[in-house]
C-alpha cells in the first residue's frame, strides 16, 4: 500500500501503540518521504518557534561580518596559510598550536550528541547551515512570487514575460548571494581589504576566484536547488542521528489519543479528536512531513508545526499542545526522567569539559616563545680525545611576539655538563629559526645510557624550556 494512501486511513495510526513501545516502530509504514517528486513550498506563520528560528539564524552574521572586524592594525580574525598562522583576535596560533584545533572538533561533535540525546535533531532545525540558507531563500522566495499556492501556481503556468521575470530575479538573487557565501568563506584565509582590492581590479591569484567559484556553485545547487532532498539523501547526520535518540528524547509529537479520529469542525461526532484536519501543521513543515503519522526520519525538530497547531487550537476554542515537544515515554503516559538525570548525558558533559579545559590551558599557556629540541642519531654520542662525551642538539625556537629577541641558551641535568661555545640567538619577529649546539660532559659524571638533560632559553622577560636526554656509552 502506498503511505500516501495509509494516511487517509480510517483507521487511527496510533492504533498499535496500546501494544507496547517496540510495535513503534510500525510508524514507519506510515511515513511518506518526498523524493523530489513534488517542490514543497513551506507557509510561514508566526509563533514562538518562527522567532527563535530567526534569532539563531541571526548568529550567521558573524560568518558575514567576522572578516571585516580589524584587531591590532590585522584582520581580527585569518588562517593565513602561507605563513603558517591563525590570528583569533589577540590570540596568534602557530601549527604547534593545532592540538587545540582537535579539541574544538571534539567539542563541536559531542556537543552534537548531547543536542541530539535531550531535543533530537534540533541542530537540523536551527542551526544547520543548510537548513538556515533554505530558510531565507524561501522567504526571498515568497516574496517575489507570493503564497505557496501563488508559487505552486506560477510553476504550473507556461512561460510568459512575468514568469520569466519573476524566475530570472529570484535565481540571480541566489546567484548573488551563493557567491557572496563563497567570497565571505576566502576571505577568512586572505585579508578581506586585500581580498576586495583583487576583485575590484580583476587580477590576484586563482585560488581566490576558484574557491569562491566553487563555494558559490556547492551554496547555489544545494539549497536553491536540492533544498530538502540534500536533508534527505546526501546528509548522513539524517541517517546516524536515529542511534543517537533514545525513548527520553524529546521532539514534535502529535497526541494521538487527544487527536484522534480527526474531523471537520461541524462534521465530527462525540468520538471525534480534537485535531480537525486542516494539514495547516504539514503546510508549514520545510520537510514535507506529516507529524501525526508519528516520529519520522524527514523531520528536523524545528517546532513549527507546534505554532501552526497552536495557532489553529487558540481559534476553535481547544487547548493547545495537540502537538508539543515530548518523549516517548511521555507520549505513552509514563514517567520520563529530567534530561540530565541520563548516564550518556553525563558522560557527553564531561568529554565537552575536559576538552574545554584543554583549550583554556593550551591557549594561557601559548606564551610569545616557543622551544623545542631534537637530539641527533647520527651519531648518538661522540667521544671527544681528552675522554669527555659529546651529544649534539638540534633547537628549533618560534618567536611569536612582533618584536625581534635577543636570548641565550642554558642547561641542567647533568653535572659538569657545558656548552661548547656560549651563544646569544637572535630570533627575529614573528620567525622560526633553527641552531645547532654541542654539549659535553666528563664520563665519570655520567650513567651509562640516557641521562634526562634540560635545556632553557631566556632573554627580554621571555622563557622557554624543554626536557631532553644525554646519551652516554653503556660501557
Amino acid at each position: 500500500m502506498n503511505p500516501a494512501n495509509k494516511q487517509q486511513s480510517d483507521e487511527p495510526v496510533d492504533s498499535f501503540a496500546d501494544n507496547g513501545l517496540d510495535q513503534l516502530y510500525n510508524e514507519a509504514d506510515y511515513w511518506h518521504v518526498n523524493v523530489g517528486e513534488s517542490k514543497i513550498h513551506a507557509r510561514r506563520m508566526p509563533g514562538r518557534f518562527r522567532r527563535l528560528k530567526w534569532m539563531t539564524a541571526c548568529l550567521y552574521l558573524i560568518y558575514f561580518f567576522g572578516p571585516y572586524l580589524r584587531w591590532g592594525g590585522r584582520q581580527a580574525i585569518l588562517i593565513d596559510i602561507p605563513n603558517r598562522k591563525t590570528y583569533i583576535f589577540g590570540l596568534t596560533f602557530w601549527p604547534q598550536d593545532y592540538w587545540m584545533l582537535s579539541l574544538v572538533l571534539l567539542i563541536l561533535a559531542i556537543g552534537l550528541f548531547f543536542t541530539t540525546t535531550i531535543v533530537g535533531r534540533a541542530f537540523c532545525g536551527y542551526f544547520c547551515w543548510q537548513t538556515v540558507w533554505v530558510d531565507i531563500f524561501t522567504w526571498i522566495e515568497e516574496k517575489l512570487e507570493g503564497s505557496p499556492s501563488a508559487r505552486i501556481a506560477l510553476d504550473a503556468a507556461p512561460w510568459s514575460m512575468r514568469k520569466t521575470r519573476i524566475k530570472a530575479l529570484k535565481h540571480l538573487i541566489f546567484l548573488f548571494l551563493a557567491a557572496l557565501t563563497g567570497v565571505t568563506f576566502t576571505s577568512y584565509f586572505i585579508d578581506v581589504r586585500e581580498l576586495w582590492t583583487y576583485y575590484t581590479a580583476l587580477e590576484g591569484h586563482a585560488y581566490i576566484w576558484s574557491v569562491p567559484l566553487i563555494f558559490m556553485i556547492g551554496c547555489y545547487c544545494g539549497v536553491a536547488l536540492l533544498r530538502e532532498q540534500l536533508c534527505f539523501w546526501l546528509c548522513p547526520y539524517a541517517r546516524i542521528q536515529g542511534v543517537m535518540i533514545d525513548p527520553q528524547t524529546i521532539m514534535p509529537t502529535y497526541d494521538f489519543k487527544r487527536g484522534e479520529q480527526r474531523a471537520r469542525i461541524g462534521k465530527g461526532d462525540d468520538k471525534s479528536g480534537d485535531c480537525i484536519d486542516c494539514n495547516l501543521c504539514v503546510a508549514v513543515c520545510p520537510t514535507g512531513v506529516d507529524i501525526r503519522s508519528g516520529q519520522q526520519e524527514g523531520c528536523i525538530t524545528c517546532g513549527l508545526c507546534i505554532d501552526a497547531c497552536d495557532a489553529v487550537m487558540e481559534k476553535v476554542n481547544r487547548p493547545t499542545r495537540l502537538i508539543s515537544y515530548r518523549s516517548l515515554f511521555e507520549r505513552h503516559g509514563e514517567a520520563s526522567n529530567l534530561w540530565y538525570k541520563r548516564g550518556r548525558v553525563y558522560v557527553y558533559s564531561l568529554i565537552m569539559l575536559a576538552s574545554l579545559g584543554g583549550i583554556v590551558y593550551g591557549t594561557t599557556q601559548m606564551g610569545g616563545l616557543s622551544l623545542t629540541v631534537i637530539h641527533e642519531r647520527q651519531p648518538l654520542f661522540t667521544r671527544l680525545s681528552d675522554g669527555s662525551i659529546q651529544n649534539r642538539y638540534l633547537l628549533k625556537m618560534v618567536n611569536k611576539e612582533k618584536k625581534e629577541l635577543l636570548l641565550t641558551v642554558a642547561i641542567s641535568g647533568v653535572d659538569g655538563a657545558m656548552l661548547e661555545k656560549s651563544e646569544r640567538l637572535i630570533i627575529p619577529a614573528g620567525a622560526v629559526k633553527s641552531h645547532t649546539l654541542f654539549v659535553k660532559a666528563p664520563e665519570d659524571s655520567l650513567v651509562a645510557g640516557n641521562t634526562p638533560l634540560r635545556f632553557t632559553v631566556t632573554g627580554q622577560g621571555f622563557s622557554a624550556d624543554y626536557k631532553s636526554v644525554f646519551v652516554a656509552p653503556l660501557e
